[in-house]
């Protein structure tokens, strides 16, 4: 039961680097990033893709054991549902 998970993330990392490949060749001028003063050697397109997407994987699948804490502390079960309020019917 595990293949079909493995196979639909690589399936999916494999359309990511065809897409990222693609505009990358498409877009071959550098560009420069600016952030509020800064600005950034000129790098291409490509590349900037490349490390934005890298950035968001690392950031995700650091925070990801923080998420996985606070559901596991029952933040859910903060708030009962109140019968009277509820929509849901008792038989």
């Amino acid at each position: 039961m595990k293949t079909i998970p493995l196979l639909a993330i690589s399936f999916l990392v494999a359309i990511l680097a065809s897409t990222i490949g693609i505009i990358s060749v498409q877009n071959a001028a550098p560009v420069s990033l600016n952030f509020i003063f800064f600005k950034s050697i000129q790098v291409p397109v490509g590349l900037v893709l490349a490390m934005s997407i890298s950035a968001g994987l690392i950031v995700a699948a650091l925070l990801q054991p923080l998420w996985n804490i606070s559901d596991s502390q029952g933040s859910r079960a903060k708030f009962p549902a109140n019968s009277e309020e509820s929509d849901t019917v008792q038989y």
